[in-house]
């Protein structure tokens, strides 16, 4: 039973039997009203103490869609809304953030299962992955998928051969293989690399060289970024950022005999790739 309360003076009092949703879940709804001015106001009292506790769904409206979840953080609250790196249009910040618009909905997805368990490190990012329901992180990727990416502006620049053909004699394969020739990506499993910000990939490539980043198949990022040197891997970043892109291939990289990777996953046999000292030494 609610207490009793004294209405303002001037105000005549109503007691209505049925709830006043505006009371944020009260059961008790204490409505007072006035003449002010000649125009009638209504003012909803809300009644503490004995009422019925807060409605738990008053936050629902900021995780109900995935464009809802990146302007306003989700579970992870709004100071790490998405929006405010990786921008509105999800082109990222051209340096250290990525752009996710365009990307393939299941690949951000793992990227945030990534962040929940550890195989990729960054303070920031496994916080939110681990603010975020389940829901919210299917609800933000494919919100971020469906967005279109125009493709950077044409430019000149040379062609790195590591790019078009790998270093077979390092057992390096092609770039292109899995994320093709216009860095459109190739497959689910290989993202575009088209329009990332050539120092955000510059700093994945050391990511999985020291071992903090382990969240790609047979840890074959990781064995080449092993065998690539600093001034490879920053000539890779830069040329694969100004590419062209365009809507990613469902086609795999076994659909390039030529330039297969030596791993389980290509039912091939191949050597080992060999770490060397000087990579192992800088970790």
């Amino acid at each position: 039973m609610c207490p009793q309360r004294v209405p303002p003076s001037g105000f005549r009092r109503e007691f209505r039997s049925e709830p006043i949703r505006e009371a944020a879940g009260s059961r008790c709804g204490m409505v007072y009203k006035a003449r002010v001015g000649g125009c009638a106001v209504a003012a909803a009292g809300v009644l503490l103490g004995a009422c019925s506790a807060v409605d738990s769904t008053s936050t629902d409206r900021f995780s109900a869609n995935g464009e809802l979840i990146a302007l306003s953080g989700g579970g992870a609250g709004a100071a790490n809304a998405c929006f405010t790196c990786h921008g509105l249009a999800g082109q990222g910040d051209g340096a250290g953030t990525p752009r996710l618009a365009g990307l393939e909905l299941g690949y951000l997805l793992r990227q945030l299962e990534a962040y929940s368990d550890g195989r990729r490190r960054h303070p920031q990012m496994s916080w939110i992955a681990n603010n975020l329901s389940p829901a919210e992180r299917v609800l933000v990727s494919g919100h971020y998928a469906a967005m279109d990416y125009d493709g950077a502006a044409p430019r000149r620049m040379p062609v790195p051969l590591l790019y078009v053909a790998g270093d077979p004699q390092r057992g390096i394969p092609a770039c292109a293989s899995c994320h093709g020739l216009r860095g459109q990506g190739l497959g689910s499993a290989n993202p575009p690399l088209a329009g990332q910000p050539a120092p955000y990939q510059a700093e994945q490539f050391d990511q999985w060289r020291r071992g903090r980043r382990r969240n790609d198949a047979a840890e074959v990022m990781l064995r080449i970024s092993q065998l690539l040197t600093p001034s490879e891997s920053a000539a890779l970043a830069t040329y694969a950022q100004g590419l062209p892109g365009g809507p990613p291939s469902p086609e795999s990289p076994e659909a390039f005999p030529a330039a297969r990777r030596a791993d389980p996953r290509n039912d091939v046999s191949g050597r080992r790739l060999h770490v060397p000292e000087s990579a192992r030494a800088a970790e």
